[in-house]
């Protein structure tokens, strides 16, 4: 089984400060075919103006992952943490019971750009927890989170794996899930050919049952593959 999700036809939201394009239905943008797939709840490409953010607010029982691709987010939490996540940084926190934060875009000058994903949890009730890492720039697949922090990976309170992919020029790879794992790829950049579907920027595939998946690039090229319950 096959999901194509084509960025055009996510759901936008523009408040001035803040654009968006969202994945699966996400606050104002509602659309019951688009809900997700299996525990990714959300994917939200997030741009913040200059000086602009997310004032102070709430979350509880959800696993949730920032990247950023441009720029830098100002971080606050309850928890006490006071960090500045640099483009090509990953940070996972755990709301767990409730935590509170905020996200800035300290620049005068330039945008941010990053993506801000949620993951729904295995457990609910756990310990708020924060993490961040770079993993580097790295050619083919860069294992990111696991279900138990292996290998220096993010820690996750869910059966799920995210890797970020990168290929350049005419280079390939190949992922073997395991049986009745559900696989979701999101291209961040460049032209990506999985499983002969072309994907752009923006764009997403689901993919359920199948036994390989095969990954090539049409020049430089970045995406996430979600390995999913």
């Amino acid at each position: 089984m096959v999901y194509i999700r084509r960025s055009k036809d996510r759901g936008p939201s523009d408040l001035g400060w803040l654009k968006s394009r969202h994945t699966f239905s996400f606050a104002g943008y509602h659309d019951p075919k688009h809900m997700g797939v299996s525990a990714l709840r959300v994917i939200n490409d997030d741009q913040v103006q200059p000086g602009a953010g997310f004032a102070t607010h709430s979350h509880q029982d959800m696993e949730i992952i920032s990247y950023v691709q441009q720029g830098i987010i100002e971080h606050r939490d309850s928890m006490g943490n006071i960090e500045v996540l640099p483009a090509g940084e990953f940070q996972l926190m755990s709301a767990g019971t409730g935590v509170s934060h905020s996200e800035y875009n300290p620049s005068d000058e330039n945008e941010l750009s990053f993506l801000q994903i949620w993951i729904k949890p295995s457990e609910l009730g756990v310990l708020p927890g924060y993490q961040q890492k770079h993993f580097g720039a790295q050619t083919g697949l860069t294992r990111i989170v696991s279900p138990d922090g292996r290998d220096g990976t993010l820690r996750i309170h869910q059966d799920v794996y995210l890797y970020q992919l990168r290929l350049d020029g005419e280079q390939s790879a190949k992922q073997q899930p395991e049986t009745g794992r559900t696989v979701y790829v999101h291209v961040i950049s460049g032209t990506l050919e999985a499983n002969n579907y072309t994907l752009e920027p923006g764009d997403g595939m689901g993919l359920s049952d199948v036994e390989l998946i095969q990954f090539s690039a049409r020049g430089t090229t970045e995406a996430l593959i979600f390995d999913l319950p």
